[in-house]
């Protein structure tokens, strides 16, 4: 595949909240030999329906089937790329990073510049959180980084239109 011509894009697909609908969309996905990079998924203002964000790559070719194959699943109600869109996105980040003696002040410090919080304490680590878009995360785990990372654990990226793209869509009853 062409690297120039591959896209990254946030999808957001509204779903019956059924078990087993996520396994069939990301098996549509998967199946096809695509790797989905990022998936958050949650109960809507409608406890019967569910909005799942993912973000998959590929050629604007693939990109298209995937939306058609996704639109063909029974469940799915509704499927918009968001990235045509204008969006808003965060994830969460869960970090454990050395803390040592003079550089516990720095990663305080670190911590309020980024507008995280630091959840726990021991003698030898801060375990931290940060939210933000995927640039904010990244530019965080370079700067903890050089402090040493024993562990880190993370959401999928959360993101929703800033119109309103899903307006009481809901299966008849």
């Amino acid at each position: 595949m062409d690297k120039l011509n591959i896209l990254r894009r946030t999808l957001s697909v509204l779903v019956d909240n059924e078990p087993g609908v996520l396994a069939r969309v990301t098996t549509l996905i998967s199946g096809r030999g695509f790797n989905i990079e990022s998936l958050s998924v949650a109960e809507t203002m409608d406890p019967k329906v569910s909005l799942i964000t993912l973000i998959t790559s590929g050629s604007p070719q693939i990109i298209e089937q995937i939306i058609k194959q996704l639109r063909k699943l029974v469940n799915v109600i509704k499927v918009v790329d968001l990235s045509d869109e204008d969006y808003v996105e965060k994830q969460l980040v869960l970090v454990k990073v050395r803390a040592a003696g003079p550089d516990r002040a720095e990663l305080r410090s670190l911590c309020e510049i980024f507008k995280g919080k630091i959840l726990d304490v021991s003698p030898r680590t801060y375990t931290m959180e940060f939210t933000g878009n995927e640039k904010k995360i990244r530019d965080i785990l370079i700067l903890l980084d050089e402090f040493g990372i024993e562990e880190q654990v993370s959401t999928g990226l959360t993101a929703m239109a800033r119109t309103r793209l899903f307006k009481k869509e809901r299966r008849p009853d």
